[in-house]
């Protein structure tokens, strides 16, 4: 079986076509594009990170396929992550594509294209929340490259039915991976067009933005749920290869996040920090120490443990108290 991340153009569905492109110094390696013939032009869904050698090889894609970047009508983005919409940016300055984000990614892009470097603020912020100052110092900036993010031209309102005239495609929303992460619904051809909220061989992060909501794991569990109880889909993943069923992988993400929750609830000890939780837990699908994670993984590492934390607090299962800014469990 070829590798999913092996560049080319890969039929998935009839006028469904999936492009990989690479990732640049990220674990996951590759994000699929995927490319909708709509006959008057082709429609994205997800763009890619705006790197050169992605650009290139979406032009590649495209010109199999074809057509070109300046022929893209529209690019319907899951969520506000780079890797999925910077691309969407410079696809528009040469196509004049209509570019689409779900409504509820308003306020982190907002505080993406803030003056100064308000994202880094706040995760020092949260990681003093968390009793993790000393991780919070080794943060690098996180200043915003000019023309690599702009506002998008639709924001997708809740149940937006977004026509593609042969095919309609519904925009559901599904918070948690991000605040307004979206899915797309092509209910005629059973696909799903997933993002990251499904990934068939990882567990998405949550809350990974300048504006997370106050419960992620709550919500990422009831947008689970929701994809759920619709029928069964061929899912169309951002990262890894493409499954003749969400439902069998949504299962096992609620199986894992019920069974993590039972764990970190197991290393709570009296006045403990999400630091001092994080560091008992073990981490990814290799089950390795906190000590083993690079600075990405270990900030990712912290938030994961947060917000199961902030959830046993809010199903009554454990409390929780403020000392001089740091929250503190038992």
């Amino acid at each position: 079986m070829t590798d999913w991340t092996t560049p080319g153009v890969y039929p998935v569905a009839p006028g469904v076509h999936r492009i990989p492109l690479p990732l640049p110094n990220d674990g996951l390696r590759a994000v699929n594009v995927y490319v909708i013939d709509d006959g008057d032009g082709p429609v994205l869904v997800d763009s890619g990170w705006a790197i050169p050698e992605s650009l290139e090889l979406l032009r590649a894609g495209l010109a199999e396929l074809g057509t070109s970047v300046a022929d893209v009508r529209r690019v319907l983005v899951t969520h506000v992550h780079r890797d999925h919409y910077t691309q969407a940016v410079s696809v528009r300055a040469e196509s004049g594509a209509d570019v689409a984000l779900g409504v509820g990614e308003r306020p982190s892009l907002e505080a993406i294209l803030a003056p100064g470097d308000v994202g880094l603020a706040r995760n020092v912020a949260r990681l003093h929340r968390c009793g993790a100052d000393e991780l919070a110092g080794k943060l690098p900036r996180t200043d915003v490259d000019p023309g690599t993010w702009e506002s998008p031209d639709t924001w997708l309102e809740p149940g937006t039915a977004v026509d593609l005239g042969a095919r309609t495609l519904d925009s559901v929303p599904t918070p948690g991976h991000t605040r307004g992460h979206v899915v797309f619904v092509d209910a005629a051809a059973s696909l799903l067009f997933a993002g990251d909220h499904v990934l068939p061989s990882i567990t998405p992060s949550i809350g990974v933005e300048p504006e997370p909501s106050r419960l992620v794991l709550r919500d990422y569990m009831d947008s689970l749920r929701v994809v759920r109880g619709m029928p069964d889909r061929q899912l169309l993943p951002a990262h890894g290869a493409v499954t003749a069923s969400a439902h069998d992988r949504i299962d096992e993400l609620v199986a894992h996040h019920d069974t993590r929750l039972d764990d970190t609830l197991a290393a709570v000890t009296a006045g403990c920090t999400v630091m001092d939780v994080a560091r008992v837990i073990t981490w990814t699908r290799h089950q390795r120490s906190y000590a083993e994670l690079d600075l990405f993984n270990s900030v990712l590492a912290v938030g994961e443990t947060s917000a199961h934390l902030d959830l046993l607090v809010h199903q009554g299962r454990l409390t929780s108290r403020e000392v001089d800014g740091v929250t503190r469990f038992g």
